[in-house]
């Protein structure tokens, strides 16, 4: 499926571009944005990489990584980074993960990309569940996901090695039989 995208009330979930290189720089450079984030910031070189593979997994077929430019609708600036990947050892199942400009938390953004992620998994790819993992020091994320119904599942110890230390994540998933769409208004185009 390609391309994607999907809309929420504020947000818009697209296709990443070529010109998106320095707003995706803007969060994976920031030690604020990426202190709960699984690296360390990234230089400019290796966000233009990710860009360039998120491009090319675009038209990759079968499918199988949705990397998104999250764009607040109002000023169209990217202002996220959203992902859902299938997992190959799981039947219709797949990862999420998102990430924020720090001048964008605190507003919904979060919860309204969590959302707009778990639409297109659930009501585009047919997923049956998707999950989320999170530092264990991420308040914010832990609320986020358990307001759109992701449930906490538990811990995988040792499973992030971040500045010479192994770090735990807490595993966050939703079936598709939990998934409630939204009472917000959206009008997804894939």
């Amino acid at each position: 499926m390609h391309p994607v995208t999907r809309s929420g009330p504020r947000l818009d979930l697209r296709e990443l571009a070529q010109r998106d290189v320095d707003g995706v720089l803007a969060i994976y450079s920031s030690t604020r944005a990426t202190e709960h984030l699984s690296f360390e910031p990234r230089t400019p070189e290796q966000v233009a990489q990710i860009v360039a593979r998120s491009m090319a997994s675009a038209i990759a077929s079968p499918r199988t990584e949705y990397a998104l430019a999250v764009v607040e609708r109002e000023t169209a600036d990217l202002i996220g980074f959203g992902r859902l990947a299938t997992d190959p050892h799981q039947q219709r199942g797949a990862t999420l993960g998102f990430a924020l400009r720090p001048d964008a938390w605190g507003l919904g953004y979060g919860r309204e990309t969590v959302q707009l992620l778990l639409g297109l998994g659930f009501e585009s790819l047919s997923l049956h569940r998707i999950w989320g993992a999170r530092s264990p020091y991420n308040d914010a994320s832990a609320k986020t996901m358990a307001s759109v119904g992701m449930v906490e599942e538990g811990v995988i110890r040792e499973h992030v090695l971040k500045a010479g230390q192994w770090r735990d994540s807490v595993v966050h998933a939703i079936l598709d039989r939990e998934w409630a769409r939204p009472k917000i208004e959206q009008e997804p185009t894939a």
